[in-house]
Parts: C-alpha cells; sequence; structure tokens
C-alpha cells in the first residue's frame, strides 16, 4: 500500500497568500461575465428579390450600347467595379480623386480617431499607476517646537511615492464600454467604405451624365447647322423668287427655338464639368475629361447578391448594425453602474528628512486599501439611465431594419431601372432609325419639289427630338448599371488596401 506524505502545516503567511489567490480568482471568475444583452449578428431578411419571376436576361438591339444584359445572382463585385465600363479617362478620373478627395481623408481621420478611443478605453481593465515626489519645507510654532527627534524649529521632508489604484470589473460594465467604443469604430470603419462608395459611385454617374449631355449638345449642334444652310438656300431662293416669305419665315422661327433648346443644355454641361471637379477635390477651372457615350463599354454580365450577403455587403447596413452593437454595449453599462463596485488601492513609498535617507533602510511607509461601493439613491438618475439606454437599444434596431428594407428596395429599384432601360433603348433606337429614315425621304422629296419645307421642319424636328433621346436613353443605360454596382456594396470587402473591420469582411 502506498503511503502519502503527511500535509505539511500551512503558516499565517501562506494562509493569507492563498486567501488572496482566492478573491483574485473570484474576481477573475465574476468578470468573466458581463451584464446586459449579448448583441448577435441579425439574420437575413426574408426577401428573394433576385428570383421572383425575374427575367435573367434584359432586352436588346443593335447599336451602341443596346448588347442584352444577363443577370447572374450570387457573382460577386469587384473592387474597381467602374473598370468594366473600360474608360481609361474615367479610371484615371477616379484614382485622382481618391488620392485627392477631401471627403474621404476627413472620414479615413475620423476611422483613426475611433481607432484610438476604442485603443485608450481598453486601458480602464489595467491599473492606474503613477509617482510623486513631494519635497516640502515646514516651520513649526514655538507652541509645539522643537520637533522631536530633530530638536529644530524649521524642518525638510521628502516623499517619494507610487499611487496604484484598480477597480474590478465584477459585472463586466467596463468591458461593455470597451465593447461599446469598439462598435463606434466599426461604425467609422463602414463610415469610410460608404465615403469610398459614393464618391466612386457619384463619379461614375457624372462622368455618364457628362458624356449623354455632351451628346445631346453634339446632336442639337448638327441639326442647328444643318438648319443655317437650309436656311441660307433658302434665303438665295427668296431673291430668286423661288420661296415665301411665310416659308422663310418659318425656318428662322425654327431655327431660334433649336438655337434656344442648346443654351440650358449647355448650362447643365458646365455644372456636370463643375460638380466632377468638386468630387475629385479640385477647383471649377480644373480640365475635365471629355467623356463621350461611345467611350463607355455596357457590361454585360451583372451580379445580383443573395439577400444573405447584401446585409454585409452594403456599408450603410453595416454602419446601422455597429451603432445597433454600440447601443447593444451601452445597456450592460447602464445596468452595472447601479451594482456594487470594487475599488482597490495601495501607496507604497518613502519619507525623509533628506534625500539621502530615501535609501536608507527604514523610511518606508505603505497604505493598502480596498472599498466597496453601492448606488442607493440618486433621484432615479441612474434608472432612468438604463431605461434610456434600453430604450436606444430597441431604436438602432428599428432603424437597422429601416436600413435593411431601404437597401433592399434600393437593389430592387436598381433591378427594375436596369431591365427598363433595356427596354426604353430598343424603342427609342428604332424611332431614332425611323426619324431618319423619314428625314432623309423629306429631303430627297424637297429636291425634287415633291414635299414642301414644312414637311422637312418637321422632318427635322421630329429626328432631332429623337437623337436626344437615344442619348438619354443611352446614358440612362449605362447610369443605371453603375447605379446597380453601387446599391450592391461597390466590392469594397475585394480590396486590399482596405483597412480590416472588427466584424471580419463579409462571406
Amino acid at each position: 500500500m502506498t503511503a502519502f506524505p503527511a500535509r505539511a502545516p500551512v503558516s499565517g503567511r501562506c494562509r493569507r497568500l492563498l486567501c488572496g489567490a482566492g478573491a483574485l480568482a473570484l474576481l477573475a471568475d465574476l468578470g468573466g461575465c458581463a451584464v446586459g444583452p449579448n448583441f448577435h449578428h441579425p439574420s437575413a431578411p426574408a426577401t428573394q428579390f433576385a428570383q421572383a419571376g425575374r427575367p435573367t436576361r434584359t432586352d436588346g438591339t443593335a447599336g451602341a450600347d443596346g448588347q442584352a444584359q444577363t443577370f447572374h445572382p450570387g457573382a460577386d463585385i469587384p473592387a474597381r467595379w467602374w473598370e468594366l465600363f473600360h474608360s481609361p479617362a474615367l479610371d484615371r478620373l477616379v484614382r485622382h480623386a481618391l488620392a485627392n478627395s477631401p471627403d474621404l481623408e476627413a472620414a479615413r481621420h475620423a476611422l483613426r480617431v475611433a481607432q484610438e478611443n476604442r485603443a485608450a478605453q481598453a486601458g480602464v481593465l489595467y491599473p492606474n499607476i503613477s509617482a510623486s515626489f513631494n519635497p516640502a519645507r515646514f516651520k513649526t510654532s514655538r507652541t509645539y517646537s522643537p520637533v522631536p527627534n530633530s530638536n529644530r524649529w524649521l524642518y525638510t521632508v521628502h516623499t517619494a511615492q507610487l499611487n496604484i489604484s484598480y477597480q474590478a470589473d465584477i459585472w463586466g460594465g467596463l468591458r461593455r464600454g470597451i465593447e461599446a467604443s469598439g462598435a463606434q469604430r466599426d461604425a467609422e470603419r463602414y463610415q469610410l467604405e460608404a465615403a469610398y462608395l459614393t464618391l466612386t459611385g457619384e463619379l461614375v454617374q457624372a462622368a455618364i451624365a457628362y458624356a449623354g449631355l455632351r451628346a445631346q449638345v453634339d446632336t442639337v449642334q448638327d441639326v442647328i447647322s444643318s438648319q443655317r444652310q437650309i436656311l441660307e438656300s433658302a434665303t438665295r431662293q427668296i431673291a430668286l423668287g423661288q420661296m415665301s416669305d411665310a416659308d422663310l419665315a418659318q425656318q428662322r422661327a425654327q431655327l431660334a427655338q433649336d438655337e434656344a433648346t442648346l443654351v440650358p443644355l449647355r448650362q447643365q454641361l458646365s455644372q456636370q464639368h463643375d460638380q466632377i471637379a468638386a468630387l475629385a477635390g479640385d477647383m471649377p477651372d480644373a480640365p475635365t475629361p471629355d467623356f463621350t457615350l461611345d467611350g463607355f463599354t455596357l457590361p454585360q454580365d451583372l451580379p445580383v447578391s443573395l439577400p444573405a450577403r447584401l446585409i454585409d455587403q452594403r456599408p450603410d447596413v453595416k454602419v446601422a448594425e455597429a451603432g445597433w452593437h454600440a447601443a447593444c454595449a451601452q445597456v450592460g453599462v447602464a445596468i452595472a453602474n447601479r451594482l456594487p463596485n470594487l475599488q482597490l488601492s495601495a501607496q507604497p513609498g518613502l519619507a525623509a528628512a533628506s534625500i539621502g535617507q530615501l535609501f536608507v533602510p527604514g523610511y518606508g511607509q505603505w497604505m493598502v486599501a480596498g472599498m466597496l461601493s453601492q448606488p442607493l439613491f440618486q433621484g432615479g438618475q441612474l434608472m432612468h439611465q438604463e431605461r434610456a439606454a434600453r430604450a436606444q437599444y430597441e431604436q438602432a434596431a428599428a432603424e437597422y431594419r429601416s436600413a435593411v428594407v431601404a437597401a433592399v428596395q434600393d437593389v430592387t429599384d436598381s433591378l427594375n431601372a436596369v431591365s427598363a432601360d433595356a427596354t426604353a433603348l430598343v424603342a427609342d433606337s428604332e424611332a431614332e432609325r425611323a426619324a431618319t429614315r423619314s428625314l432623309d425621304i423629306a429631303r430627297a422629296r424637297l429636291a425634287y419639289g415633291d414635299a414642301s419645307r414644312v414637311d422637312m421642319l418637321l422632318a427635322t424636328q421630329t429626328t432631332l427630338q429623337a437623337r436626344v433621346t437615344l442619348a438619354q436613353a443611352r446614358a440612362a443605360r449605362l447610369s443605371d448599371t453603375a447605379g446597380l454596382f453601387q446599391s450592391l456594396g461597390g466590392g469594397w470587402w475585394n480590396r486590399h488596401d482596405a483597412p480590416p473591420a472588427h466584424g471580419g469582411w463579409p462571406p
């Protein structure tokens, strides 16, 4: 039979150490839990907008930007999605704006502020230690003089001391505060991505709008140039008596109307130029690339994110989720503020009549204290603060649901717009071809004297409107395609230069 050694007696010092270790273990065990609700990643909305009887392809037609587009549910989005339009001028503009935009720079600094605040908040879990050195000169009254052990009226005391304090996070309130600070950091992280997506999306939209306006201006200018030639020919015919003054007056009136149409188009073009310069962080006198509709290639393969991924791809939804997370953690902070609080402190130090004595044994002093406090009455302040935190938590939850609904609506509207634009472009292309054919016939008939100039003017006006409408339809299809990429989140999770998020990347 194996004999076990007898248990050695435990000294008083060992007992104190064991009791202290047990208390620390108890505090650590209590510190493993945190009061208040635990936040969980929200589930995806119960919707199937990508498969709800939606066609897999759009309508298509021959001609510029008339190709059919195919929808691919679940397909990923590249980080530089604007490169799918194959416009070198657009790529250069976006790169310049990303490096020069003050809004993007401000969002980066806001993220850095939130990161530093989160790091600073984490310091509350550690003891606070400070050092002080206090030399003091004293003179005592004759009533109390001489000073014992010194036989002096004047004396000096040098005090060197450490101040150590520690707040035990028994209820997890401090850790809930750190959790809230981390959620706020994540919110700024996604605000940066939202600023990035907004900047790139608005730049692409502005470039396409500029190209569309430029196409309309060029179309009106071509028609005006043609009408001026017709007016010159009509003026010569008036001199020869081959044309009436009424026909000439009608020709001049039509020319004036078309010239008047050109003025607001040029104004809109100038405003679009200024918007592009502002988005790029430049002044209005900065040159703008000469964008044209022919300089863009319509992407034929379009991604459609499923709802389960959409809530992790949209920066605005992630911002709302981070706000909800922060509000959830603040509930725990408010609850912990109403519970008992344990403060530990220690003040080891030295006090001597001269500096040299500070390094001699026997002049040490110390103080160790613990304080357990419990709020009893604050006029209902802590109770109402907890109720406010819970109400803010419910508010943040509602705001998150609103953000998800808006995101799904945005994607659905973008999908509908892409399909409708393709159908409209088919009709507008056919109308433009028919109008151009009618104008060619009117010119031929006028040359043979088989049609009046009124017929010619009407055909010209119809053709002008058809070409302007076609340019608008081409720009709309390009713009709404860009809007679809933007509504799906813009592929920011595929960027290699993106700062990491606390919650990880979307799946």
